[in-house]
């Protein structure tokens, strides 16, 4: 595989940001590929920190790594991640045929859609405010008419007694759909955001559950099954 100048005219980069911004490796896979020898620099095996300018010729040997893309739909009482004492976690419930890792979290109490992969560049991509994040939401009470009005000029969530910190939230879409019940469209992902705008406004998430993100929706996908995707950046 061969790569040609580099397209900036700017200062001079490293050799691993430069590959990561070609869409050829994350940073840390881009390291792997140049301690086995893999890349080449204006003809020479390349070492760790080298530095690429505008005039410099890459060159990458061999096969890189096969990047796979999964869509999940997690079940409630399972951890994202970093699984405690008497928790379980994604890969202790479900097999993946590679290695992966999860784009973004849902909490414990939470339930649907994640995209799983070994892809460390799609992180960034997804991550981004050009993602949407589609939930449905129920809540212990009767929503107020003014309820959607509120939800979508952002709401001012205030720090915690536990010692979590205050933010304010984005504007949103809202959709009411039942007495106790909305979907809720968020471009950001901030912790527990949902149930935190919800007790600001005086409700308690008794059920939330994620059905989109981007152009991918949960459709008929079953609790703790997956279904392989193709490169969503």
């Amino acid at each position: 595989m061969t790569q040609g100048k580099p397209e900036n005219k700017g200062d001079s980069i490293r050799i691993n940001k430069y590959l990561a911004q070609k869409n050829i490796a994350s940073r840390r896979e881009a390291d792997l590929l140049i301690s086995s020898g893999k890349v080449t620099l204006n003809g020479e095996k390349a070492k760790l920190g080298d530095m690429v300018g505008p005039q410099d010729k890459v060159e990458i040997k061999g096969k890189t790594k096969d990047n796979k893309y999964f869509l999940y739909n997690k079940p409630v009482g399972i951890v994202t991640v970093g699984a405690q004492r008497n928790e379980k976690e994604i890969s202790d419930v479900t097999k993946f045929p590679v290695k992966v890792f999860p784009i973004g979290r849902l909490d414990k109490d939470s339930s649907g859609l994640l995209i799983m992969t070994n892809d460390g560049r799609l992180t960034k991509n997804l991550l981004s405010d050009n993602w949407e994040k589609e939930y449905e939401v129920e809540v212990d009470k009767k929503l107020e008419k003014d309820f959607k009005n509120k939800m979508e000029a952002g709401v001012s969530v205030p720090k915690t007694n536990q010692g979590k910190v205050g933010f304010d939230t984005k504007p949103c879409k809202v959709k009411i759909t039942g007495d106790y019940s909305f979907n809720i469209i968020l471009t950001e992902g901030k912790n527990r955001q949902i149930r935190r705008m919800s007790e600001t406004l005086g409700y308690k998430v008794t059920d939330l559950k994620r059905i989109r993100i981007g152009k991918y929706s949960i459709g008929k996908l079953k609790e703790g099954n997956l279904k392989e995707i193709k490169n969503p950046a």
